[in-house]
């Protein structure tokens, strides 16, 4: 049987820490910016730790089960 293959689309948008979490990108920071505040593009620039609700179907796709 052939191996599996990652979702091309997931690897280029998720990124491991080095205790094995795994980091995301802030959605609504590509375009539409004039009408956000600076403090609002500020904090969407960091990235942040995938929520354990959704880190079931992230896995899935990265294929780590």
């Amino acid at each position: 049987m052939p191996k599996q293959k990652t979702n091309s689309g997931a690897k280029k948008r998720f990124t491991f820490t080095g205790t094995g979490k795994i980091k995301r990108h802030h959605a609504y920071h590509s375009h539409i910016l004039t009408k956000k505040t600076k403090k609002q593009k500020r904090n969407l620039v960091h990235q942040a730790i995938v929520d354990p609700s959704n880190l079931k179907q992230v896995k899935d796709l990265l294929r780590l089960r």
